[in-house]
């Protein structure tokens, strides 16, 4: 797996990316030509209207999805020369991920949600059940450990995701509409504990928003239109 050294204090770059759908009438093409470069510790809010692409882009910064042209590097690995064994080990130790839909485990409780990509990362039972309750602690669970998603509120189940996206302290976490789900009170609290725990841990966030005044309190904002970043 080789690595370049990357720019200095440069966590993820995007570079040139095209990314289009074929089938058999015709292409559709969604980017365009996208380049970002995120630097560790920096908030950066991505907005634009439906249907434009970001959480395609998204998906691309996270190695889940891959461009038809460009390169997506992060912490100085070009993701899309990794076999999947090594892009799923640099998935696992540098990214976080919120979803709008929490995409909690239904049957595990808390702990276990927060504890599962340590145990993924081979990390041993009980370090991981320790610094799982050290997170929930940190977004305020530290009563409903051993509660289920179903006996969770909304706002409740987004602070599980928070500290599962954080628990292996990594380069970056993305963000697709994380507060979307949620009435107004329970975003405000929700993004506010996500920009903290993000300060406080050093961790890059790139976050796709419809929300203008959420977009506001990040370091940066870009909007994607036409295929491209602004």
């Amino acid at each position: 797996m080789s690595k370049l050294q990357p720019a200095a204090g440069v966590v993820l770059e995007c570079r040139d990316v095209h990314k289009e759908y074929k089938d058999a009438a015709s292409v559709v093409r969604v980017l365009l030509g996208v380049s970002l470069t995120v630097k560790k510790g920096e908030q950066i809010a991505i907005m634009g209207r439906s249907g434009s692409g970001k959480s395609t882009l998204l998906q691309m910064l996270g190695g889940l999805d891959f461009p038809t042209t460009g390169e997506i590097w992060i912490n100085g690995y070009n993701l899309h020369r990794l076999n999947e064994h090594y892009l799923e080990r640099l998935r696992n130790k540098s990214l976080g991920f919120i979803y709008q839909m929490h995409h909690l485990l239904p049957e595990f409780t808390a702990i276990e949600n927060v504890a599962m990509p340590l145990l993924i990362g081979k990390v041993e039972p009980a370090l991981a059940k320790t610094r799982a309750i050290e997170f929930l602690e940190q977004v305020g669970l530290e009563n409903r450990l051993h509660h289920r998603p179903s006996e969770l509120s909304g706002g409740e189940r987004q602070r599980v995701a928070i500290a599962r996206a954080l628990v292996n302290n990594p380069e970056c976490v993305l963000a697709d509409e994380p507060t979307g789900n949620l009435d107004d009170e329970n975003a405000e609290q929700v993004f506010d504990m996500m920009q903290s725990m993000n300060r406080a841990n050093g961790t890059s966030l790139i976050i796709v928003t419809h929300d203008a005044a959420l977009a506001d309190r990040m370091d940066k904002t870009y909007v994607l239109h036409g295929g491209v970043l602004t």
